[in-house]
């Protein structure tokens, strides 16, 4: 639970530097300190997460893609990029794919049990 809980806020935190660093290129360099800031979270909170237990395949593919779909969402209202229907079908077999690997690391669980 609470691996889930830390990886859940590495995402969030590598979001928000990924964010950053767009409003930074186009704008203000303070952004920049957000950036830094959210990526050593980020990176911290992901490290937590598999010291609590998260399995690294699961915990990096899940970090993986819930970063690209939620930047590509973010990036299509705070940013007017663009997100079309193939783009969506890529986030949606990205995700697909996650689930696969964690369905198969708790196969490889209980087998190896």
């Amino acid at each position: 639970m609470i691996a889930g809980v830390l990886l859940g806020l590495a995402v969030l935190s590598e979001v928000a530097a990924t964010a950053s660093l767009r409003a930074a290129v186009d704008g203000s360099r303070r952004w920049y300190i957000l950036v830094v800031g959210g990526y050593l979270t980020a990176f911290s909170l992901f490290a937590a997460s598999l010291s609590a237990g998260m399995p690294l395949g699961v915990g990096y593919g899940i970090w993986a893609a819930s970063g690209v779909a939620i930047t590509a969402v973010l990036a299509k209202f705070l940013f007017k990029e663009a997100l079309t229907p193939l783009m969506s079908l890529g986030i949606v077999l990205i995700i697909g794919g996650v689930v696969l690997v964690e369905v198969g690391s708790a196969t490889a669980h209980v087998a190896l049990g």
